[in-house]
């Protein structure tokens, strides 16, 4: 079973490289389609050589989920909002790379990523065993994300935050897509100084 939640600090070898090749993506306003706050970039950046360092720590052969910005990244300045907020990835497993500026990673205001309790159900995550979905009161899987998940996404007072893990310069966060989660709040005005994350969202690739 793959772990819920590590943190890798320190992940690339040149993470300055990757950070300049991530601003110089192209972030266009006009090509937005999520619900996400901030820009995500029209085009990956390559991850070849980071699903290979992940598929080597989990010990398990993973690649791009199908469907997904895998390898996209995001800028988020300050007061960007996005259409949802609390939700799950529809992914195997889920990663985020910091790569905003340690000076601006040490600020009071520097939001990583935000994991959350459901207050009605109790819920931190979507069940994957049949037995504890009944027990939440719902007959699959579909009925339990509808009413919790793309019912009550926008209605922060519906949750409660439990985790925040900061962010940090060449930090990688990976944890289970099935855990209620959300970017926290972006900071900066700048792409130079602005959240910079580059999403990772993995599926299992059968040999």
């Amino acid at each position: 079973m793959l772990p819920s939640l590590l943190v890798i600090d320190d992940f690339l070898k040149d993470p300055w490289a990757a950070r300049r090749a991530a601003l110089g993506l192209e972030y266009d306003p006009a090509r937005q389609h999520g619900n996400f706050p901030g820009l995500n970039s029209s085009a990956p950046l390559g991850t070849d050589a980071v699903d290979a360092a992940v598929s080597r720590l989990l010990r398990l052969k993973l690649g791009p989920a199908p469907g997904t910005q895998h390898g996209h990244c995001r800028l988020t300045p300050k007061g960007a909002k996005g259409r949802s907020g609390v939700h799950i990835d529809p992914a195997a497993y889920s990663g985020i790379l910091y790569l905003s500026r340690p000076e601006d990673c040490a600020l009071p205001q520097a939001g990583g990523t935000d994991f959350f309790r459901h207050r009605r159900t109790g819920l931190e995550s979507v069940p994957q065993d049949p037995a504890k979905i009944a027990a939440s009161g719902y007959a699959d899987i579909n009925a339990l994300v509808e009413d919790v998940v793309n019912k009550d996404t926008a209605s922060p007072a519906k949750w409660e935050r439990t985790l925040r893990i900061p962010a940090r310069f060449n930090r990688l966060l990976l944890f289970s897509p099935w855990q209620f989660h959300d970017a926290a709040p972006g900071f900066g005005s700048t792409p130079e100084d602005s959240r910079l994350v580059m999403l990772l969202f993995f599926g299992v690739v059968q040999s």
